[in-house]
């Protein structure tokens, strides 16, 4: 049976495009074919385009080992910068060539007749089905880029615009507009004080609807100065002694958490950022914006101004009436009262329980990864090393049960080594 590929590589974002550069570093090969569902690539940084849409963690360190960038603007890069980074890389590589846009993957087959993984793909704009054959299949897709739908009831009768932040209308022009906001994550923290922020653009009124406060970290972001970047770029050893500090800090704050003995630490960061919230949120908003979880069952927020944003007159938080429905005109909540909206954005996030979806990949004997977890593991998804499944011989998943860590790219360098040190 002939091959239409070596290895098939589902997704072109951080981890796909990453994991195809490692087959060209280490193995020498070009015989992989990313397939790529969007018509760009990027994965979740060209998913995600909100206003304000920036990374949690400092650019100098989500960047590959391999690929250091000198020139990042600023401590905390945005979207547009970051993006641009995987963009370039990909262009360095070559990767172009290797990919199918607008092609996402139904469905993957072991064929154990052949040893080969047999794949059904759909081109997302002509809808034609097509079928490849591959001996190794790796699962690039991330968490971060396939939305949550809307179920509020009613949203179909409502007559303005709705849209999830990870899908963001740019024809939307928010100038004095009253939009509602449902949600107050990473996404809902970072547009809400650009759309309220003061100026002829301005939203009228943003009303934001929250489900549970988060805990929010201060964030500070300078810019790099012309010096500091200089000596990145004509100091290699300089930008990694940097990096290297990075880690180590965000590392000793893991290490509290992961100890008995780090009780005293993590009652020190809960107590400073309880602090920090008191201090900066509207007083009559303070006791409502400290979470009742313990600090670090949930990924920090960082603040990006939005406590800030919440003193201004054009913003209101509604914490304790949730949506009830989408009414035409605006929301109903829970206690009966409706709020006018010419727009609703849902920060409501994504679909993070279902690694795969919707994909089905079916292993040995038929079997769906689903099914698979549902019985060796009482259905909570696990794998070996974080990226192997017993039974889906030459299936590889990034970005797998229970591998998330700070450092993302580090992460993805790391599972993409480990599948090329495991491959058949």
């Amino acid at each position: 049976m002939s091959l239409d590929t070596e290895v098939l590589i589902i997704g072109g974002g951080p981890s796909g495009l990453g994991m195809a550069i490692q087959l060209i570093r280490k193995l020498g090969t070009r015989n992989f074919t990313i397939l790529e569902k969007s018509d760009d690539i990027g994965g979740t940084w060209y998913a995600n385009s909100y206003p304000g849409c920036g990374c949690d963690v400092p650019s100098h360190f989500y960047s590959f080992s391999f690929a250091l960038n000198p020139n990042w603007s600023q401590t905390y890069a945005l979207q547009p910068e970051i993006r641009q980074y995987f963009v370039d890389l990909a262009a360095q590589y070559r990767l172009p060539q290797h990919i199918r846009l607008n092609t996402a993957v139904e469905e993957a087959t072991w064929d154990a007749d052949t040893g080969t993984w047999l794949v059904t793909a759909r081109n997302q704009t002509t809808k034609e089905a097509s079928q490849l054959r591959c001996k190794i299949l790796v699962s690039a897709v991330g968490s971060l880029s396939v939305p949550k739908e809307c179920d509020i009831p009613g949203a179909e009768t409502f007559t303005g615009r709705i849209f999830h932040s990870a899908r963001w209308d740019h024809s939307f022009d928010p100038t004095n507009k009253n939009i509602v906001v449902i949600g107050n994550g990473c996404s809902a923290t970072q547009f809400v004080p650009i759309l309220s922020a003061p100026g002829p653009s301005a939203a009228a009124h943003i009303t934001q609807f929250s489900r549970q406060p988060h805990w929010l970290a201060p964030r500070p972001n300078p810019p790099y100065s012309p010096a500091f970047r200089a000596l990145m770029r004509w100091c290699p050893l300089a930008m990694r002694l940097y990096r290297l500090s990075l880690f180590l800090a965000a590392e000793s704050g893991f290490a509290a958490f992961a100890t008995t003995s780090g009780a005293a630490a993590r009652a020190r960061d809960t107590a400073a950022q309880t602090a920090y919230i008191r201090a900066n949120a509207p007083p009559p908003l303070a006791a409502a914006l400290v979470p009742s979880t313990v600090l670090g069952c949930k990924r920090k927020v960082m603040d990006t101004d939005y406590l800030a944003s919440l003193h201004r007159p054009n913003v209101t938080l509604v914490p304790a009436d949730p949506v009830a429905r989408l009414t035409p005109t605006g929301v109903a909540t829970a206690s009966g009262a409706h709020v006018p909206a010419d727009a609703v954005v849902l920060a409501t996030g994504f679909q993070t329980q279902a690694p795969l979806a919707p994909m089905r990949v079916r292993g040995e004997g038929g079997v769906r990864v689903e099914e698979h977890w549902r019985e060796v593991n009482a259905g909570s998804p696990a794998a070996y090393h974080g990226t192997l499944l017993a039974g889906f011989p030459n299936f590889f998943v990034l970005m797998g049960p229970n591998t998330r860590i700070w450092g993302l790219l580090v992460n993805f360098q790391l599972l993409s080594m480990h599948c090329l040190k495991k491959q058949d």
